[in-house]
């Protein structure tokens, strides 16, 4: 395979998993508990491509906020105890960049493989 679409398709992976891990971000932002992942990538293999080099979870502890909890008493009855829940620590904000910053690589990566494709198209057309 040329070397040049191999690397582009490296990328198109690369960014495809980065895009699914921010959406599931974006769904889990109001889950009570939810830590948001982050991928960071790293040079593709012989210095080339882009690669995903690992998916992390971000241990920043989300926003803290009381509610009343039902709890059954020893004599049965049912009571609202106060408690505190920890929500996820997704920022939309970072997770819409993400997304946006993600779709544009990935179709750069995309333009880069058809232009590509015409270039060896027309070499083919000249030599044959």
């Amino acid at each position: 395979m040329i070397t040049g679409i191999s690397s582009n398709l490296q990328a198109l992976s690369a960014f495809a998993t980065s895009q699914a891990v921010t959406a599931d971000n974006v769904a889990n932002v109001n889950t009570d508990g939810y830590q948001s992942a982050r991928v960071t990538l790293e040079t593709g293999q012989g210095g080339t491509g882009v690669a995903v080099q690992e998916i992390s979870r971000d241990q920043t502890p989300g926003p803290l906020r009381y509610e009343e909890r039902p709890v059954e008493t020893g004599d049965g009855r049912t009571e609202g105890e106060w408690t505190s829940v920890e929500g996820g620590n997704v920022d939309l904000a970072a997770q819409m960049v993400h997304m946006t910053t993600d779709a544009n690589a990935y179709f750069a990566n995309l333009a880069a493989i058809r232009t590509q494709d015409e270039l060896v198209g027309s070499i083919l057309n000249v030599t044959a």
